[in-house]
């Protein structure tokens, strides 16, 4: 079983978000970056599957040369392999390309399972899957909650409004880990000493057989803009017979709550 996770190296959730001057992207200067957490349910997914069933993990993602100790952590979890498509330019990519780019690793690669989040923290977009998963020509399930594999077929089950949907299918196929599909593990002192001695492939976008033409945007950042600051709260003074009605009026009049 060679099972293939694609994995975001991503700004940490704790980090002050700041805005660059020009007003199109977000100043990631001096912001910690933490492997993006539904990534993590993928990658422990994959972990318990060569468990049961054997083979092996080789976890995948794209960028700049910063992303490597997230495949370095990834490794120290248990995974096999790690694989590092090195290119400044996409770190600030579009799905599309991104997408394009994984899936001829991928496609390299012919493994029986791709698993991801189900979507990056940051962009919460959720479509690189989706790109991978066409341009393989392969089914997909989203947001999966449980996973069974058996003689060539899967059985996945996903949260709906008002119940779960459960598919199933052939292998290979892509599929997006939820959150609940499992508890990521934490790497043991013996599993970060080993990823220390694990190589990581550093292969680039040329040497995938990608040209300038493969990796023309389809979007384009126009602005982006911090919420609007919230209002101050208000607080009613005086006795409780004239706050309350005071009180009912702002919910209806301003609120627009009752």
């Amino acid at each position: 079983m060679k099972i293939a996770v694609c994995m975001k190296y991503v700004p940490d959730t704790a980090a002050r978000i700041r805005v660059t001057a020009d007003g199109k992207a977000v100043d990631l200067t001096g912001v910690t970056y933490v492997i993006n957490p539904y990534d993590e349910f993928a990658v422990e997914e994959a972990l318990q599957i060569k468990e049961r069933l054997g083979g092996e993990v080789i976890v995948i993602t794209a960028g700049s040369e910063r992303a490597s100790p997230g495949l370095r952590t990834c490794l120290a979890m248990g995974a096999d392999r790690a694989i590092l498509v090195q290119d400044e330019a996409l770190e600030s990519a579009d799905s599309f390309t991104l997408g394009a780019v994984l899936a001829r690793v991928c496609r390299g690669l012919g493994p029986d399972l791709v698993l991801f989040g189900k979507q990056a923290i940051g962009v919460d977009n959720g479509q690189v899957s989706a790109v991978v998963a066409e341009l393989l020509d392969l089914p997909q399930v989203s947001a999966v909650l449980k996973l069974e594999l058996k003689d060539g077929t899967f059985r996945a089950e996903r949260e709906i409004e008002g119940g779960r949907e459960i598919l199933e299918g052939t292998l290979p196929a892509v599929f997006t880990a939820q959150k609940g599909l499992n508890n990521p593990r934490y790497a043991s002192l013996k599993g970060i000493m080993a990823a220390k001695k694990k190589p990581i492939d550093v292969q680039t976008v040329a040497s995938l057989g990608l040209s300038a033409d493969d990796l023309v945007a389809r979007l384009a950042t126009v602005q982006v803009a911090l919420p609007p600051p919230r209002p101050p709260g208000r607080i009613l003074t005086g006795d409780v017979s004239e706050t309350v009605p005071q009180l009912v009026r702002l919910l209806h009049e301003e609120a627009k709550l009752i």
